[in-house]
């Protein structure tokens, strides 16, 4: 299911191949958490910003509107009209960041729903079920997300317990797959990666969950809390365990930059919601750095976001009239600029393709990886 097309250094040029379609990596996959991208676009907008792979959150849908009526509706992709390849989230971030609404045990984890309070039970096996129901092409394991810092002996129980969890992931989503009315069949599921801020700790986690032989490797619990270059080490150490023949996914980061960075450490996969959650702050990406459309600076400028982009906002409207569509708090000036971000984002990975491609990838990364996470203030 994945190829390895050619590396340039520790970046990687792959192939990943789905029932749903063929994901070229390194690869940004667009987050549309509730079946939607915030901002108000559709799966035909992200086929237009140029996505590959849509991730959608498994706890959030359970709420609502329920992992029952989207198998009715045909699984994810009917339901929300994509038909290109779908990774949904385990929902273990999500409940393990609401720390005062919860309860840990061996069975999984009892919670309190942040919508209306009701208590709720997710195990390894439910997570698993709701997956499934779901229909996505990528199913993550249910884990336990820490906060760094943490203790290093809650964090080695911790690691022990995700380990024991995806044990039980596996074996639940096999026998979802063999049901009558599975939804995909061939849904797959990847394993993720923990152990904090401790790099040993990692490493051992990864040759173990590497013995299950699945089909892709995340790893999880990063970029909360701890300090940009605790990252960075965490990936030099933990990447070249994991194996070399299936994909790895740095879930939840980031920015420009974080993803140049993590591609020279040999990651495959990415997520994030900064691009759409800041565009709807009216903060924009550009090839010289990303702009504030709420300055005054642009109340009269005639330009593009940035004159290098092909996206339908960059195409069509000026700086002047996004900055008026934000001071006037329209609904249009979240959209434009949440496609015009998404656009930017999975632009820039068809570069960094590009570039491992012709075996350029560290001049590209020492060109760009700064220069895009700089803040302009005109």
């Amino acid at each position: 299911m994945f190829e390895l097309i050619t590396t340039d250094g520790a970046a990687r040029r792959g192939r990943y191949t789905t029932p749903h379609g063929t994901v070229e990596t390194p690869v940004f996959m667009n987050v549309g958490t509730q079946a939607a991208i915030k901002g108000a676009l559709d799966a035909f907008d992200l086929e237009s910003v140029g996505c590959q792979v849509e991730l959608s959150n498994t706890y959030h849908l359970h709420l609502r509107p329920g992992e029952e009526t989207v198998a009715a509706m045909g699984g994810l992709h009917g339901f929300m009209r994509w038909h290109r390849p779908i990774l949904t989230d385990s929902g273990g971030f999500q409940v393990f960041s609401l720390a005062e609404l919860r309860n840990i045990r061996e069975e999984g984890v009892e919670f309190r729903s942040h919508i209306d309070g009701r208590r709720i039970f997710m195990s390894p096996e439910g997570s698993m079920r709701i997956q499934s129901r779901l229909g996505s092409d990528i199913a993550m394991a249910f884990d336990e997300c820490v906060e760094n810092p943490s203790p290093r002996e809650y964090v080695v129980r911790s690691a022990e317990r995700t380990y024991r969890w995806l044990v039980r992931c596996k074996t639940a989503l096999a026998d979802f797959n063999s049901a009558e009315d599975a939804v995909n069949p061939s849904q797959v599921l990847w394993g993720i990666n923990q152990g904090g801020a401790y790099a040993d700790i990692r490493v051992e986690h990864m040759k173990k969950i590497r013995e299950l032989d699945l089909p892709g490797y995340a790893i999880g619990g990063l970029a909360v809390g701890e300090p940009t270059e605790v990252m960075y080490d965490i990936l030099e150490h933990v990447c070249p365990e994991a194996p070399a023949d299936r994909p790895r996914y740095l879930m939840g980061v980031g920015t420009p930059s974080n993803i140049i960075e993590g591609v020279a450490r040999g990651v495959d996969f990415f997520d994030c919601v900064m691009p759409a959650r800041n565009a709807r702050h009216a903060h924009v990406y550009t090839l010289d750095g990303r702009i504030n459309l709420r300055n005054a600076a642009y109340e009269r400028d005639e330009r593009p976001i940035d004159e290098h982009c092909g996206c339908y906002t960059c195409r069509h409207f000026s700086r002047a009239y996004l900055h008026h569509l934000f001071k006037a708090e329209e609904m249009l000036s979240m959209r434009l600029a949440v496609i015009h971000n998404l656009y930017f984002y999975n632009s820039l990975m068809a570069r960094i393709r590009a570039a491992i491609e012709a075996h350029e990838f560290e001049a590209f990364r020492r060109e760009w990886s700064e220069r895009l996470d700089r803040r302009l203030y005109a």
